[in-house]
């Protein structure tokens, strides 16, 4: 048997570690659509904050594994988690700042252009990666129908840890750690998906009146009614993508 020089054998190493590093997102993909894929990282996320976030809440009349609706906001750039209660409506338990967001308030257009995305997203369990490169994330899924039907395009828009960006929202190891509990409780507890609602800042009459002379005016109007409508009634509304455009349902 001829043997093989150190040379080959690195070389072989080298495309063995490359192989695993490009499957582990497809077998993470493979766990299924209602399955959230976990590491000893995500493991250990979990357990270090699942007591705190648990004390947190209750004092706030709120339980660990209800459902969770996440809302981001560029301009403050922060996201808020808010949590379902026994009336139905949901509740802001916890604000985190977001350490980073590239680009400005805006929608993202194209692949490359430095956007962060603005617009009606919802992450499953699937979506969520515990072997993120920035410690965990999960991906919004964008581009969704409405951005498909404007060619919006961009591939692994995610929210994750680490204070580093380019289009995502970046949000420290510690707040997507809290972030991650949150929802991984909400899935284990049956909700199917998390929505995420993206705005480029509140969408307060004042504030579409400020930004009325904008080239983006127009579709900030249309992400205006669910903002609206969760302000007023606290139940998340319900978004849908008709003829390419949002249509926006109270919930009920």
């Amino acid at each position: 048997m001829k043997k093989r020089m150190p040379s080959e054998i690195k070389f072989l190493a080298f495309i063995l570690a490359a192989l695993l590093f490009l499957c582990l997102p497809a077998l993470f993909a493979f766990a299924g659509a209602d399955e959230m894929p976990r590491t000893p990282r995500s493991d250990g996320a979990y357990a270090r904050n699942a007591p705190s976030l648990e004390t947190d809440m209750k004092a706030a009349g709120l339980t660990l594994g209800q459902p969770v609706y996440l809302r981001i906001t560029k301009a403050p750039a922060e996201l808020t988690a808010f949590v379902g209660a026994e009336d139905g409506t949901f509740r802001a338990f916890r604000t985190w700042p977001v350490c980073s967001v590239s680009g400005r308030p805006g929608p993202k257009v194209k692949e490359g252009d430095g956007q962060a995305p603005e617009g009606f997203y919802t992450v499953g369990p699937a979506a969520m990666n515990p072997a993120s490169t920035y410690h965990l994330s999960f991906n919004l899924g964008f581009p969704n129908a409405y951005d498909r039907a404007r060619d919006r395009t961009g591939s692994f828009l995610m929210v994750h840890g680490a204070c580093v960006s380019i289009g995502c929202f970046a949000m420290t190891d510690a707040g997507i750690e809290e972030i991650w509990t949150l929802m991984q409780a909400a899935f284990t507890g049956g909700q199917g998906s998390v929505p995420v609602h993206i705005f480029p800042f509140p969408m307060t009459p004042e504030n579409l009146q400020l930004h009325a002379a904008s080239e983006y005016a127009e579709f900030w109007q249309a992400l205006a009614p669910a903002w609206s409508a969760f302000e007023t009634s606290g139940r998340v509304p319900d978004v849908s993508v008709r003829r390419g455009d949002y249509v926006v349902l109270a919930a009920q």
